[in-house]
């Protein structure tokens, strides 16, 4: 069995641990982990000895757990942020501003940051460019420059390539803006999402005219209805775009007197002015819970508050210590000294506390932790403003006036006068996937669990496959303490099992207490009605949320694999290689078959849709021990790009059927294959490479002939998934580093249960 900590240790080993360029430990345990990043943060303190004791403790045993860059880059010395994602500069109407735009993107995800851009300062498509006499080609067609870059940047090793691009709702493009990702080829790197005004939902209600507009002049005139119709339609079948209430934002920002917000980093928690930065940590609640699955278990809130003192400074001191990617990044940084303190583990701890997730109860404790968070964290920044100093922006009077810091307690109110405050803004709720898992796989963020038993494939030192089972932490503490049981207590409820309503009394209720915003997926079940899911979105509004992201199962993002609860799973059958070979006169070669005069073969012929032109495999066999087996193959296109791979690779493939044996890895090394751009639908499935459908196609061919057993698709055997709850089914999609079906929607992010990768880093 996989426990959980064995995730840990391997998340851990991947993404964090500290090593030499030749791969040698620095970090020899996570606990040299936590002592790294402690001493890191605390160098800036006149007492950092004192201060680097109190740090540990805090990220001791994963009950505080800062963003993975901080993890990963603290106390390295390597040139990198400790940021983990950044809105850049506002894009100037002008080709010198677009392409320095550009340039300060690159720049900026070189060292590892995330991006966010709002495209709406860009004019529309057709709209004429004075002095040159040509048209617009519209911020669509710049957009893509943008997702070449970011391939590019990911491709020669940096961090994933994150990015959110927004387009205001009044924006003439905003049309083809929505629709652009229906063609699974167009901007696979971006998220993108529509800047909702108050105005806009206003008209929509009202079945009101909407005009699109540019500079004050009015390109097109629908209805808000229509645009709104659209807007859901596409995010209903292809989950995208999704919504920010961008006036809401503006309207509840500590710093509306002195900056405005139009773009959001890539998983939507912060919203942030031009080159404001994003620094996140999070406080883990299951490790607060005292008296777990008892009558009197609750969280210490005592303890809580220390911890968020502690964590507050932490955080502050970060920025201090961090490197920026740009100039201007570092100056709003410094001079708002914005931070992102929120939580995870929020479902396993009411779990741990025996209430349903969504339920009355739920919001009652949920209200009453945030509330502790929130009110914790401003009176700690004010106390340090006193001692090292208010950030460089503030205008107490103005800063008092925003309505978060009206429905604080009067007491921290006059602290904050009196003394000033360290930081701007200081909760968010971020993307936890990841760091989740570092820490024993607990639920992510304010998302309910996932799955609470589910099964992970896990690659052998012979380089076998093995299926082991992995359990959240809440249910992991349950089992210790009560044993395996057919029925769980109706705490249990995963993702599956809640209804949208559930969702967003929960994202509501959490957003009260959040200065900045939330990143969280609803995830929907393929089957709700359309008017159900608009619904959603409607509500979310309603309950002061300031935006909506929803998950519902489609074809554009890729094959979902569905397993039901109650399958009883039994281990994978091992393949016996020496019976397979023995029954399909296998013989392994020690030197190469000669080639015959003549060969008997077959052509297939293959569409990829990034291609102009079809792709020709030819595959030829040889006659062994009156049973057929492949000798060569040839690969022809007229598409130029692909003749020195499709070369190459047709030498080597060849080169190994012609040795002999059992030559079916071929296969399966093929279709692990994953094109971080996204695959494509050919012959009505998904594959997620061109790579992977040669790989399917000389798989076929191998079946026709009798070399290889029909096996009714093999691969899928190592990647079957299943869940232990109240739901009736699980939905995993398919990894883009992995291969395995582990990949969840959660947090308005993708997150791999089996591997740990995460879009969002």
């Amino acid at each position: 069995m996989e426990t959980s900590t064995d995730i840990s240790k391997k998340i851990w080993q991947e993404k964090y641990q500290f090593k030499n360029a030749d791969g040698s430990p620095i970090d020899r345990t996570l606990e040299d982990t936590w002592k790294r990043v402690a001493k890191a943060l605390a160098a800036v303190e006149k007492d950092s000895v004192f201060w680097e004791r109190k740090f540990y403790h805090a990220l001791q045993d994963s009950r505080f757990l800062p963003a993975g860059r901080i993890l990963s880059g603290a106390g390295t010395k390597r040139s990198v942020t400790l940021f983990n994602c950044f809105v850049m500069g506002e894009i100037a109407d002008d080709m010198s501003g677009i392409f320095l735009g550009l340039r300060e993107a690159a720049l900026t995800m070189q060292q590892g940051g995330g991006i966010g851009y709002d495209f709406s300062t860009l004019r529309p498509k057709g709209a004429p460019v004075h002095g040159v006499g040509a048209d617009a080609s519209g911020p669509l067609s710049f957009m893509n420059v943008w997702d070449s870059m970011c391939r590019t940047i990911m491709s020669a090793g940096s961090r994933r390539g994150a990015m959110m691009a927004t387009l205001r709702c009044d924006h003439p493009d905003i049309e083809e803006f929505i629709e652009i990702k229906r063609d699974p080829v167009f901007l696979r790197m971006f998220n993108l999402s529509v800047l909702i005004t108050d105005e806009f939902m206003e008209a929509v209600r009202n079945n009101k005219a909407w005009d699109l507009l540019f500079k004050g002049k009015i390109f097109k005139t629908i209805s808000a209805r229509e645009l709104w119709d659209k807007i859901m339609r596409s995010t209903y079948e292809f989950a995208e775009p999704g919504v920010i209430f961008i006036d809401r934002i503006n309207a509840l920002n500590n710093l509306s007197y002195c900056e405005k917000i139009s773009a959001t980093n890539p998983c939507g928690e912060q919203p942030l002015p031009p080159y404001g930065a994003c620094l996140l940590g999070s406080i883990n609640l299951t490790k607060l819970v005292k008296y777990p699955f008892e009558t009197s278990a609750n969280i210490d809130l005592k303890e809580l508050c220390e911890l968020v003192r502690i964590s507050v400074r932490m955080l502050d001191n970060v920025i201090d210590v961090s490197r920026f990617p740009l100039p201007e990044q570092e100056e709003e940084a410094y001079k708002k000294r914005r931070i992102g303190l929120g939580v995870t583990g929020l479902a396993d701890a009411l779990i741990m506390c025996g209430v349903r997730y969504g339920s009355n109860e739920a919001v009652t404790l949920t209200d009453s932790w945030m509330k502790n968070i929130r009110d914790s964290a401003y009176k700690e920044s004010s106390k340090l403003a006193k001692e090292k100093g208010a950030f460089p922006l503030l205008d107490i009077d103005a800063y008092l006036k925003t309505p978060n810091l009206q429905t604080l307690p009067k007491e921290i109110q006059e602290d904050i006068k009196e003394c000033g405050i360290r930081n701007a803004l200081l909760t968010s709720i971020a993307p936890t996937g990841t760091i989740s898992l570092l820490a024993d796989n607990i639920s992510s963020g304010v998302e309910p669990v996932f799955a609470f038993d589910y099964e992970r494939t896990v690659l052998m030192p012979d380089g076998s496959k093995s299926i082991q089972p992995v359990y959240d932490y809440a249910y992991q503490i349950y089992l210790n303490l009560e044993g395996k049981k057919d029925l769980l207590p109706d705490a249990f409820v995963s993702t599956q099992s809640l209804r949208p309503e559930d969702h967003l009394v929960m994202q509501s209720t959490v957003q009260k207490y959040i200065d900045s915003s939330i990143s969280k997926t609803i995830n929907c079940p393929e089957d709700i009605s359309f008017q159900a899911f608009e619904n959603i979105y409607q509500k979310a509004y309603d309950l002061g949320c300031k935006g909506c992201t929803t998950y519902r199962p489609n074809k554009i993002t890729g094959s979902v694999l569905s397993t039901k609860t109650n399958e009883i799973k039994k281990e994978t059958p091992s393949i016996d290689h020496e019976s397979f070979k023995k029954d399909y006169n296998i013989i392994p070669m020690s030197t190469p078959l000669d080639r015959p005069g003549g060969l008997d073969g077959k052509t297939y012929k293959i569409k990829w849709p990034e291609s102009n032109h079809a792709i020709y495999i030819t595959l030829n066999d040889i006659v062994q021990l009156g049973r057929r087996r492949p000798f060569e193959i040839f690969i022809n296109s007229k598409n130029m790009e692909h003749f020195a791979w499709t070369v190459a690779l047709t030498r080597m493939i060849s080169a190994v059927f012609r040795r002999g044996g059992d030559v079916s890895f071929v296969v399966e090394e093929l279709k692990a294959v994953f094109d971080p751009r996204g695959g494509a639908w050919v012959d009505k499935r998904y594959v997620p490479s061109l790579l992977a459908a040669i790989g399917g196609v000389i798989e076929k061919h191998m079946i026709d002939i009798g070399f290889l057993r029909d096996t009714n698709n093999l691969e899928l055997e190592f990647n079957k998934k299943r869940q232990l709850a109240s739901a009736n089914e699980s939905d995993f999609s398919q990894c883009s580093q992995c291969g395995a079906a582990g990949l969840i929607r959660q947090e308005g992010c993708d997150l791999c249960s089996s591997c740990g990768y995460s879009k969002c880093g």
